[in-house]
C-alpha cells in the first residue's frame, strides 16, 4: 500500500494530483481563484463597513452575494448540463476578472450601491462556476478517485480560506481594501489560463435540446422533479442549506461587528476578521479530512458523520458565545467550522457518488440555489437582531448553538427510520477514465 493510500484503498491525494493532469490543472486554478475569492470578501466587508457604519450594510452585502447566484440558479443548472463545462468554467472566470476591477471605482459612502451591483454580477457569474465544477468533477477522475478528489477540492477551499483569509486581512489592515480587488482580479485570469489546460471533450447531456429560455426552464423543472422523486437525494441536499440559514449568514455578519468591536486588531478590525475566517479555514480543512479517514468513501459511514459534524458545531458555537477571549473564541471557531465542512464535504460526496451525469449540473445548481437563499435570510436576520434588538452578540451565537443541532437530529431520525437509501443510479462506473 502506497504512502499516498489509505488504509480504506481510496486513491491518494499525492497520486491523485501527480497522475492525473485534468484534476491537476483544475485543482491549481481553484488555489488561484480562491486566494482572491477571500482578498474579495474581506476586503468588500471592511469597505463597506468603514464607509456606512452600518452592520445592516454589511449584512445587505453577504445578502447580495447570496442572491445573485440564487436568482440565476435555473439557467445555470441547466447550462452546466447543456455546454461544455470546459467552456462556461473560462468564460466565468474571465468575466469575473473583469468585474472585480470595476470595485477601484467605489471611494465615497454614495457609491456604496456600485459594489452592491458589482457584486451581483460577480456573484451571478459565480452561480455558473460553481454548479459547472461540482459537475465536470466525475468527468475528469475515476470512480475510486472521485472521493479524493472532492475532499482535496473541499480542503482546498479551506485552507485557501485560512490562507487567503489571514493574508487578505494582514493587506486590508495595513495597505486598505484597493490592493486586495486588484490581487482578486489577476487570480481570476490565472484560473482561466490554467483551466484551458484541461483536455475535455465530453459531449453535454442536453447538447442537442432547444437553447429557448422556456426549453431552459423547462429542463430546470425536470431537475426539480428529480429531487421529488428521490426524496433521499433532496435531503442530502438540504444540508448546506440548513447550516447556511442557522448559522452562516448571520455569523458573517456577526463576526465583521465583532472584529469592529470586541477583537479589534489592525486597522478598522481587517487584521481580526482576516484571523478569524483563517481559523474557519483551518477547522473545515481539517475536520473532513480526519472524518474521510474514519469513513472512507462508504455511504452509510459518510451518512452518520454529518451527525458528528452538527454536533461539533453545537459545542463550538456554545464555547464562542462565552466571548472570554479572542484565543476561546478561535478554538470554538475551529470546532465550529469543523463540524460546518464536514457537513459541507459530505454532502457534496453522497451527491457525486449517487447523481447520474444526465441530472448532475441542475441538482448541484439546485443545492447552490437553497444554500445561498437561505444564506441570505440568515444575513438578513443577523443584521436585524445586531441594529434592532438587544440581544447582543453573545445572545446571537447561543441561539445559533441551540439551532443548530435541530437538523441533524431530523437527519439522524430519517436514517433511523429506513429512509435513507443509496439506490439512485451511480453517478460513473468503476471503469470510468479521465
Amino acid at each position: 500500500m502506497s504512502a499516498t493510500t489509505s488504509h480504506h484503498g481510496m486513491a491518494g491525494y499525492r497520486d491523485l494530483v501527480r497522475h492525473n493532469p485534468n484534476f491537476r490543472m483544475l485543482w491549481l486554478g481553484q488555489i488561484v481563484s480562491l486566494l482572491g475569492d477571500w482578498f474579495n470578501l474581506i476586503a468588500s466587508a471592511a469597505l463597506v463597513s468603514s464607509l456606512t457604519g452600518s452592520g445592516l450594510a454589511v449584512g445587505g452585502l453577504f445578502v447580495v452575494r447570496m442572491l445573485a447566484p440564487f436568482l440565476i440558479s435555473p439557467f445555470a443548472g441547466v447550462a452546466a448540463d447543456r455546454y461544455n463545462r470546459k467552456t462556461l468554467l473560462i468564460a466565468t472566470d474571465l468575466g469575473r476578472g473583469i468585474v472585480v476591477l470595476g470595485f477601484l471605482l467605489v471611494r465615497e459612502p454614495e457609491h456604496v450601491w456600485l459594489l452592491y451591483a458589482l457584486t451581483v454580477l460577480q456573484l451571478g457569474l459565480s452561480g455558473f462556476f460553481f454548479p459547472a465544477r461540482n459537475a465536470i468533477l466525475p468527468d475528469i477522475v475515476a470512480r475510486h478517485e472521485l472521493g479524493a478528489a472532492n475532499a482535496l477540492s473541499a480542503s482546498t477551499w479551506s485552507v485557501m480560506l485560512a490562507f487567503g483569509a489571514a493574508l487578505g486581512g494582514l493587506v486590508a489592515g495595513k495597505w486598505g481594501a484597493y490592493p486586495a480587488f486588484v490581487v482578486d482580479a489577476l487570480t481570476f485570469f490565472g484560473s482561466a489560463v490554467l483551466i484551458t489546460r484541461v483536455a475535455y471533450n465530453r459531449d453535454p447531456a442536453l447538447a442537442d435540446v432547444s437553447a429557448s429560455v422556456r426549453a431552459a426552464l423547462t429542463d430546470y423543472f425536470d431537475g426539480l422533479r428529480y429531487l421529488r422523486q428521490h426524496v433521499d437525494i433532496l435531503a442530502i441536499a438540504m444540508h448546506k442549506a440548513a447550516v447556511a440559514l442557522i448559522v452562516n449568514g448571520a455569523f458573517d455578519v456577526l463576526q465583521v461587528r465583532l472584529a469592529e468591536d470586541v477583537f479589534v486588531i489592525g486597522k478598522e478590525g481587517g487584521t481580526g476578521l482576516g484571523i478569524m475566517y483563517a481559523a474557519s479555514g483551518i477547522g473545515t480543512g481539517i475536520g473532513p479530512i480526519m472524518a474521510r479517514y474514519i469513513t472512507g468513501d462508504d455511504d452509510r459511514m459518510q451518512r452518520r458523520a454529518l451527525v458528528a459534524g452538527y454536533a461539533l458545531m453545537v459545542v463550538g458555537l456554545a464555547i464562542q458565545a462565552l466571548l472570554v477571549s479572542f484565543p476561546v473564541f478561535l478554538a470554538g471557531t475551529l470546532l465550529r467550522s469543523a463540524g460546518g465542512g464536514i457537513a459541507w464535504v459530505f454532502s457534496t460526496q453522497l451527491l457525486l457518488q449517487l447523481l447520474p451525469d444526465r441530472v448532475r449540473g441542475r441538482v448541484f445548481s439546485s443545492e447552490f440555489a437553497l444554500f445561498t437563499l437561505m444564506y441570505a435570510i440568515s444575513a438578513s436576520v443577523g443584521g436585524w437582531l445586531l441594529e434592532t434588538t438587544s440581544i447582543g452578540n453573545s445572545g446571537i451565537l447561543w441561539l445559533m448553538a441551540g439551532l443548530i443541532g435541530l437538523p441533524g437530529v431530523l437527519w439522524w431520525l430519517w436514517m433511523a427510520n429506513g429512509h435513507a437509501t443509496s439506490t439512485v443510479a451511480p453517478a460513473i462506473t468503476d471503469d470510468s477514465t479521465p
